[in-house]
């Protein structure tokens, strides 16, 4: 996911098992934000992205965002 929502749009999500939960744009926006964060925290980068340690090989991007039932609301 490389981009936000529009906050009032509505996304379903069909899970592994057969489940299907509606999101806002907002939500899964929240949830994007949260797993960024914590993308970013666990390889040392600041809020804007940018490595400021040691120089060493980061991934480059955030392509999958973990979402399990229960999180819409």
């Amino acid at each position: 996911m490389s981009r936000h929502f529009p906050a009032n749009v509505s996304v379903t999500v069909t899970f592994a098992d057969g489940t299907e939960e509606v999101f806002t744009g907002r939500r899964l926006n929240g949830i994007y934000d949260e797993a960024l964060a914590a993308y970013r925290a666990g390889n040392h980068l600041d809020a804007k992205g940018f490595n400021r340690g040691p120089r060493k090989k980061v991934q480059q991007g955030i392509e999958f965002v973990p979402v399990t039932p229960g999180m819409s609301s």
